[in-house]
């Protein structure tokens, strides 16, 4: 049987026996709910979702009780994405292009590129579909969701976030904001998807009055919903040294006033872009969980936005996390979902189970992106851009390939459970690991 006919018999007898234990057990609610969010990760798959399926299952090659044992318990479990991207809409490609030919500046045709991105399926209705289809068929109940730009500026910050708290309150039936851990469980037992927000930087006012002064935006971001923040992203910053930078620093004076406020707040400190000795300090110093959401591990492959394991272990003494990615570029090797869950049982194996999550740093782009973005081409013919500040990343020949990508897309979060089963972890073990681990740190931040 090839891969093909593995997923589509696996789909079909997983289906017809969720649907006999309904019978079975007199249709009760509970086993109806079980057999719709099976069916949801595994039936009327579109095209694109459909092909990342089979080529990930080409490369894990599970039997078919492997592949029965990993989906239902993904369906079952609360499934909660470390770092990552709700399904991304298309933009609208003749919008763009007018507004470009009526002269709209630069910043002007990336914020509506990103405002569509992040927001189009709330009006669009073939965008809805994309965006719904995409949500199921991952089977995720919630994604810490990049809600900010990389920076530190609040307005800079504020207006991804807008974004975001504007489509979870047009959505509320399908996709809400969670504000507590509390949330995230009420999503799961209703059949709901959610976020929960990140900010990708700590909001600062650039004023340098007083270090109280710098913090109070802290708090504001807070009230808004944002739950955890980068301390840096790639460059040096007040706080400390990027993961970018060839000097490896560690937290400033500043930067350890930035963790404690953090603390006291309930907000997150997360180092996923920091340097190592900036993510060890931050670790060292934190009162209460901190972590990587999304990185990979050092042991497999020392690339500088890795976590090596003197660092791991210090997130881990403060019961956090550490998020494996999806990006090939840093998994490396064969860069497909087999390296993925390499990097999940190393951090597995040598520290715990208890201190690994999966944050996939990647999202679902609509089937209908490549079309809307070919009608907006003029937009793009307004001579080089300069390489932003934020992106100047040490020179790396890794060869990326679309199969790799195809493998771990992220519509193959039920693969990636298939993929803990093959490796013989306990469901309790893995319910953890994909879910359970990122609910205690939220839980343990929000008990300040």
């Amino acid at each position: 049987m090839d891969r093909r006919e593995l997923l589509g018999a696996g789909s079909l007898a997983l289906a017809g026996a969720a649907a006999g234990k309904a019978v079975a057990q007199d249709q009760s609610a509970g086993v109806d709910a079980a057999a719709n969010a099976l069916g949801a990760i595994t039936e009327n798959l579109n095209p694109q979702i459909q092909r990342c399926r089979e080529v990930a299952l080409n490369d894990l090659k599970p039997s078919a009780s492997e592949l029965q044992r990993g989906l239902e318990l993904h369906a079952d479990a609360l499934v909660f994405d470390s770092y990552g991207f709700a399904p991304r809409a298309a933009i609208d490609g003749e919008a763009i292009k007018r507004a470009a030919l009526s002269g709209a500046s630069a910043i002007e045709l990336k914020d509506m590129r990103e405002q569509m991105t992040m927001t189009r399926y709330v009006t669009d209705e073939a965008e809805r579909i994309e965006y719904e289809s995409a949500w199921r068929a991952s089977g995720v109940t919630c994604v810490f969701q990049n809600a900010g730009e990389e920076g530190q500026d609040p307005l800079k910050l504020i207006k991804r976030l807008s974004n975001f708290t504007y489509a979870s309150d047009m959505l509320p039936e399908f996709s809400p904001k969670a504000v507590t851990p509390d949330d995230v469980v009420t999503a799961k037992k209703e059949g709901r998807h959610c976020f929960y927000f990140t900010g990708n930087g700590a909001p600062l006012t650039q004023q340098w009055v007083s270090v109280e002064d710098e913090l109070r935006y802290i708090r504001v971001f807070y009230q808004l919903g944002i739950r955890m923040m980068h301390l840096t992203y790639q460059r040096r910053n007040m706080i400390g040294d990027g993961c970018g930078e060839p000097a490896n620093a560690g937290l400033s004076d500043f930067g350890r006033e930035v963790v404690r406020e953090m603390n006291r707040i309930g907000v997150i400190p997360d180092c996923s872009h920091s340097g190592w000795q900036t993510s060890l300090e931050a670790a060292q110093m934190s009162e209460l969980p901190c972590v990587a959401s999304h990185t990979v591990a050092g042991g497999v492959y020392p690339h500088f936005r890795s976590k090596p394991d003197e660092v791991v272990k210090a997130i881990a003494d403060t019961d956090g996390f550490v998020g494996i990615c999806c990006i090939p570029w840093y998994l490396r090797g064969a860069g497909n979902i087999n390296v993925l869950i390499d990097h999940i049982d190393y951090i597995a194996k040598k520290f715990g189970p208890e201190y690994v999550a999966i944050g996939t740093d990647m999202g679902y782009n609509s089937q209908n992106a490549s079309a809307e973005n070919k009608k907006a081409a003029v937009a793009n013919l307004r001579g080089r851009k300069r390489e932003d500040f934020r992106s100047l990343w040490p020179k790396d020949d890794f060869k990326r390939t679309s199969a790799m990508a195809d493998s771990v897309a992220w519509t193959n979060w039920p693969l990636f459970t298939v993929g803990l089963v093959m490796r013989g972890y306990s469901d309790d073990e893995i319910r953890k690991i994909i879910g359970g681990n990122v609910m205690r740190v939220t839980r343990a931040s929000m008990k300040v």
